[in-house]
């Protein structure tokens, strides 16, 4: 008996013993920086349903806080354009951005957010989740120590603000137009001009003038940043941005040292707002437009079926000209386009048939 509990009694210390750092590191606690490119109370990307503060939230709370996370807007740790930069060195743990805000790195960053006339919400989903997307992303994230998760999405945009109607394509050569992405530079094939500015300049700049032209978000967005005060011509088809996808970047030396279970509720979070995110901005945008209409006089239409096929053909061939300069781009340009058509045909017989028949 003195034998056989001396054994179990042994037994019992060495799985102890085996099992005490899994305990250790499944109770750490991890406290991490949150910088993110928007401005301080801005809504749907700094705050709101399925913002970077309404991720960290979601994240500090499923975790019990054992990984607590504070959100820091544009400027309070680093600037708006230096989230990548931040995150990637290790500055900071995790960085609320826009993919295509680093395009100039590399062009194929852009696919992850959005490029012209590219995938919607369900398709862009259905390439993320399931479709291979996201271990392109990973590898193309790599390099820089990072990696990246799809966490809030504004849906398909509208196409912005005008001072005078789009008729032709003729009336897009001269343009100075706020815009940003690939779509910049598809106008700007075409004669027009972008101009880069950040989010409180925009206003001021289409009120004086200096800009004929604007793209924001949506009707909830644009008309608490004033541009139907300035600006009576409003257009729809959102060829642009088609479903901007917002990130949570991690840098990934400190991802790798999570626990299996907090990667896992960081993940999850971050798909909870991705739709979130998406769904309240539809709802929101529904009594803004309605408003915008009946009490401001703004004009909503379609961009004209002409000016579309002219922005299409340049846009689809400025993207695979551009894909060709770079192996990682072209393989992610391929990649994403290959699956746009396959899941065109599927959606064709499915959502576009129905909105067809409400027609």
């Amino acid at each position: 008996m003195k034998r056989r509990t001396f054994i179990s009694g042994t037994v019992a210390t060495a799985a102890a013993t085996v099992a005490a750092p899994a305990v250790s590191r499944a109770q750490e606690v991890f406290n991490w920086r949150m910088i993110t490119s928007w401005p301080l109370e801005f809504p749907a990307f700094q705050v709101g349903p399925g913002s970077a503060t309404d991720l960290a939230e979601r994240i500090t709370t499923m975790s019990n806080g054992r990984l607590k996370v504070k959100v820091y807007a544009a400027g309070e740790l680093a600037p708006w354009n230096e989230v990548f930069d931040a995150v990637s060195a290790g500055t900071v743990e995790m960085g609320h951005t826009a993919p295509y805000y680093w395009s100039g790195k590399k062009a194929a960053f852009a696919y992850f957010c959005t490029v012209p006339f590219g995938l919607n919400f369900q398709g862009y989903c259905s390439w993320m989740y399931h479709g291979g997307g996201k271990k392109l992303w990973d590898d193309a994230y790599a390099p820089f120590n990072l990696i990246s998760f799809p966490s809030l999405n504004t849906g398909v945009q509208m196409t912005g603000w005008f001072r005078k109607p789009i008729e032709t394509v003729d009336d897009l050569k001269g343009l100075k137009i706020r815009i940003s992405g690939l779509a910049g530079v598809v106008l700007k094939s075409i004669g027009a001009t972008q101009i880069a500015l950040p989010a409180s300049e925009i206003f001021p700049a289409l009120e004086r003038g200096v800009i004929d032209a604007a793209e924001w978000v949506g009707p909830y967005q644009d008309r608490r940043m004033g541009f139907h005060k300035v600006a009576k011509n409003y257009y729809s088809t959102g060829w642009h941005e088609t479903a901007a996808a917002i990130e949570l970047m991690i840098n990934l030396k400190a991802w790798e040292k999570l626990p299996k279970d907090l990667q896992a509720i960081v993940q999850n979070a971050c798909q909870a707002c991705h739709l979130d995110g998406l769904t309240w901005t539809d709802a929101v945008n529904i009594d803004a437009l309605e408003d915008m209409v009946k009490n401001h006089g703004v004009t909503v239409r379609p961009l004209p079926d002409a000016v579309i096929a002219h922005l299409k053909k340049v846009g689809l061939d400025l993207l695979a000209a551009e894909a060709e300069k770079d192996p990682l781009t072209k393989k992610v340009h391929e990649h994403y386009f290959g699956f746009k058509k396959k899941w065109s045909q599927w959606a064709s017989l499915t959502e576009q048939a129905y909105h067809n028949s409400l027609r």
